[in-house]
């Protein structure tokens, strides 16, 4: 029982929590906060490769790549990934998302499969974490 009355809570504490949309450098400090209050050890987020933004903080990366859209972002340019903050700069990435999926852009499977799009997005990450 103890682990059915768990559940919502958690859902209902994600769901509080406000998406940010990064667009100039924040503290790899606050990326650490997000993920302590939502997930533990990594945060969702979804990267704008064209406007060089990323929105954060969702509890599902289909919500941040919502609202990018709604602040008039392309889907084509909208890729999810996942933050850890406390990983090497190397490692702190990981490009898996449903929203990747994306046949149309031969991008066949979660992971960002193409690698220039990879490195345009860490980049990006770098740019606006400022460890």
């Amino acid at each position: 029982m103890h682990g059915v009355d768990a559940a919502p809570l958690l859902a209902i504490r994600c769901l509080s929590m406000p998406i940010q949309v990064w667009r100039a450098p924040m503290s790899l400090d606050d990326v650490r906060r997000l993920a302590g209050e939502l997930f533990g050890d990594f945060v969702k987020a979804v990267v704008d490769v064209r406007q060089g933004s990323m929105a954060i903080g969702a509890e599902l990366h289909a919500d941040a790549e919502a609202l990018l859209i709604e602040q008039g972002s392309r889907q084509a340019d909208l890729w999810g990934i996942n933050i850890y903050p406390d990983r090497s700069p190397e490692e702190r990435v990981e490009f898996d998302s449903m929203i990747n999926v994306r046949p149309a852009q031969r991008n066949r499977s979660r992971w960002v499969e193409d690698e220039a799009t990879r490195r345009q997005i860490q980049q990006i990450v770098g740019r606006l974490l400022d460890a």
